[in-house]
């Protein structure tokens, strides 16, 4: 498997672009331009350094996009990932992340942080076969604990942590 590059923000559009598409067979048009509204071009402008793609020949066929928390010296997290549906249970998301754990390791971080919802099944799946734990909730929803109106009301969420070593 090919070596993540770092992003760019010359990436943002394409990335954009794979979101929508990648994730078009499972929502409406509509539901997948929405999704891709959390990539702001911001993160690429700012956090272009800590966010991986992973391309070939055809372009790009996956990307993480993760920071180091500004605000203290140990944090990391990873705020969206996407693998193109062809290379999917191939161990590509799974590249990913341990090249983003790599990096924040080496840049002294010794926690990674994710979120997802509480009905997205395969990402918490994901994030548990990665030994992240769940972290406490305000609730427990179907077993899981959640963390309601995590960003904004109605927007429940399910909060992830792994310690890595530096």
């Amino acid at each position: 498997m090919r070596e993540p590059r770092r992003a760019d923000v010359s990436d943002h559009g394409p990335i954009v672009d794979r979101v929508q598409r990648w994730w078009g067979d499972s929502r409406t048009p509509a539901q997948a331009r929405e999704l891709s509204l959390l990539l702001p071009k911001l993160f690429l402008q700012f956090f272009a350094s800590t966010s991986l793609v992973l391309e070939d020949e055809g372009g790009i066929r996956a990307f993480l996009v993760g920071f180091h928390a500004p605000d203290n010296d140990f944090e990391a997290y990873i705020h969206f990932v996407g693998v193109d549906p062809e290379l999917r249970g191939q161990g590509t998301a799974r590249h990913l992340y341990t090249t983003f754990f790599q990096r924040a390791a080496e840049a002294g971080r010794t926690e990674v942080r994710a979120v997802t919802s509480p009905g997205n099944t395969g990402s918490i799946a994901f994030h548990r076969a990665m030994r992240f734990t769940l972290e406490p909730g305000d609730r427990t929803v179907d077993g899981l604990p959640v963390h309601g109106d995590y960003d904004g009301p109605g927007q429940d969420r399910v909060c992830f942590l792994k310690k890595i070593a530096r």
